[in-house]
């Protein structure tokens, strides 16, 4: 049975796209561009079901147009509108060129390879020119770049982002 937390978000169905089956879709993550991927999965009822994919194109650098095997038609395909599309976490390790959009990483721990665990990403701030990391912590909150530079490892399976911070950093 797959669980939640074995899955990996990269897009959602939109709505039916013509009487055929097939589903205009969005996606968060480039993964399309490097693999062609077999299967996506999608809960229904509370249940995490896989669905061959039969095809799918892309129609912008954000949208593209899917069937699955056994969706034939319209009446088929409406009750995927508005779903999340995941994939297995573990197709994200055989692709480390992919991008993966930033607010996946909420609720992942953030560890320094020196200094261990600095504390849970609790959001995304992009309203400056640096995106950063907020790290709640007792009374305050601690604001750390997102750096490819000091990103060293992302542990999809554990939710752990492990990054090599230059000194002094933490201290400010």
């Amino acid at each position: 049975m797959i669980k939640k937390n074995q899955l990996f978000p990269i897009g959602q169905i939109n709505k039916p796209h013509g009487i055929q089956g097939e589903m205009l879709f969005g996606f968060t993550t480039d993964i399309f561009e490097v693999e062609e991927l077999p299967f996506f999965i999608f809960e229904l009822d509370g249940i995490f079901v896989p669905f061959v994919v039969a095809e799918y194109r892309l129609k912008s650098a954000s949208t593209g147009i899917l069937l699955l095997d056994g969706v034939n038609s319209d009446e088929d395909a409406r009750p995927f509108s508005g779903l999340q599309i995941y994939i297995l976490k573990e197709k994200l390790d055989l692709l480390p060129e992919v991008e993966v959009d930033l607010d996946y990483l909420v609720g992942f721990q953030l560890k320094d390879i020196e200094k261990g665990l600095i504390g849970v990403v609790s959001e995304i701030d992009r309203t400056t020119e640096n995106t950063l990391f907020v790290i709640q912590q007792e009374e305050d909150e601690l604001l750390i770049p997102v750096s490819e530079e000091y990103i060293r490892e992302i542990d999809h399976d554990n939710n752990i982002i492990l990054v090599e911070l230059p000194g002094g950093l933490l201290d400010l």
